[in-house]
């Protein structure tokens, strides 16, 4: 098999994200560079408490010709594939559904970041893609098009996030901080909307109380 440790991390890291709620049954994917020519991927349709490193594809990077792997890649391997084309210096990225971060997909807007532990991670701010079918060719046209050298997270109008960084931990610890700086934001223009709407006061309570209960969990220490 080739590239085995790098498989086996791929399947280490999707299980870590799935028991983490990053991954939810075969909602997510993830993909490592193995070297200059080739990338690992997650493979399509498979539960990740299940999955082998026998079943992580390895691909050519330049044309997605399948080198290694018993499945069929991952439906976003194209998304996937321009980032990691674009950007020689990362060698991770995962698209997730992470709950906050994917409720700001709606907003269809970008975000500031500001402190500078976030920054070191996600870059100065996390940019926003256009909507387009999952999977698709218009999909990872637009991120390519979107992408930049000092931005590494981006979210996925009505669909999630995808984030980067210069090895797989910097990766998992962006998707963490990007469900922390989602979090904070939506509290903030709840509690703002709160002060401003005391008929809404009693719900918003509610949603506040919400996102409070949901603790961001890091995925490296």
């Amino acid at each position: 098999m080739k590239f085995e440790a790098a498989r086996q991390r791929v399947v280490e890291m999707s299980v870590l994200l799935a028991d983490h709620g990053y991954f939810a049954a075969t909602g997510g994917n993830l993909a490592l560079r193995v070297d200059n020519d080739h990338i690992a991927v997650t493979p399509s349709a498979t539960d990740y408490y299940q999955m082998s490193a026998a079943d992580v594809c390895v691909l050519r990077l330049a044309d997605l010709r399948k080198i290694d792997g018993d499945r069929t890649p991952s439906v976003e391997t194209g998304m996937h594939a321009q980032l990691l084309r674009r950007r020689r210096d990362c060698m991770a990225s995962i698209h997730t559904h992470q709950p906050a971060a994917s409720a700001l997909t709606l907003l269809s807007m970008p975000l500031a970041v500001t402190r500078r532990a976030d920054c070191d991670l996600l870059g100065s701010q996390v940019l926003t893609v256009g909507y387009a079918p999952s999977g698709t060719r218009w999909l990872s046209g637009k991120l390519r098009r979107a992408l930049r050298a000092d931005v590494n997270a981006y979210l996925l109008r009505t669909h999630g996030a995808i984030c980067c960084g210069s090895s797989p931990e910097r990766t998992l610890q962006a998707i963490a901080a990007l469900e922390a700086l989602a979090i904070a934001y939506l509290r903030e223009r709840i509690a703002a909307r709160e002060a401003s709407a005391s008929l809404e006061q009693t719900v918003l309570r509610k949603l506040i109380a919400v996102l409070d209960a949901h603790p961001v969990q890091e995925l490296i220490p």
